[in-house]
């Protein structure tokens, strides 16, 4: 399973174009608002996170890569989150019922909830998971982050945002 899903994930970054448009990007933007429920039912509203920093994480349950991440971002969040960091996940899987079964078993202490092509259209797509943005608190998205990646490499970037007012 988890070679299925590296190759999957190796597959589809692979696919990926090598640029997009400066129009695409949402880096260096305000972040694209959305609004959706969360797998344990409530509401998340990316705009209420205003004043926070906020890691935004696109994943699927048969990603390898995604699943070396999402424990450290629950880390982050029981770690960071009085100094204001907010980790939200969005699940990219096409059913409901096995993230939400995947997010339990994983005990993410953050909400997640369910994407599609048109969220992940307003980020530029999400060509390849993981996909992870740094949202600063003003709301602009400021770092992004695709396929494995070093955890270090997010974790000192994420540290920066939270030390800036």
């Amino acid at each position: 399973m988890i070679v299925v899903g590296l190759f999957a994930t190796v597959c589809l970054a692979a696919l990926a174009p090598q640029s997009a448009s400066a129009d695409e990007s949402p880096l260096n933007k305000t972040a694209p608002q959305f609004v959706r429920k969360t797998l344990d039912g409530g509401k998340l509203d990316l705009g209420n996170f205003r004043g926070k920093v906020v890691l935004l994480d696109f994943w699927a349950t048969w990603c390898a890569s995604c699943q070396i991440e999402l424990p450290a971002f629950a880390r982050w969040q029981r770690s960071y989150g009085a100094q204001g960091l907010q980790v939200i996940g969005i699940s990219m899987d096409d059913d409901p019922e096995l993230a939400r079964r995947f997010y339990r078993r994983m005990k993410l202490s953050y909400p997640v909830a369910m994407g599609d092509e048109q969220l992940g259209a307003q980020y530029g797509g999400v060509l390849g998971l993981p996909l992870t943005f740094l949202i600063d608190r003003h709301g602009v998205v400021r770092a992004r982050f695709q396929g494995e990646t070093d955890l270090k490499l997010i974790d000192a970037r994420l540290k920066e945002l939270l030390s800036e007012p």
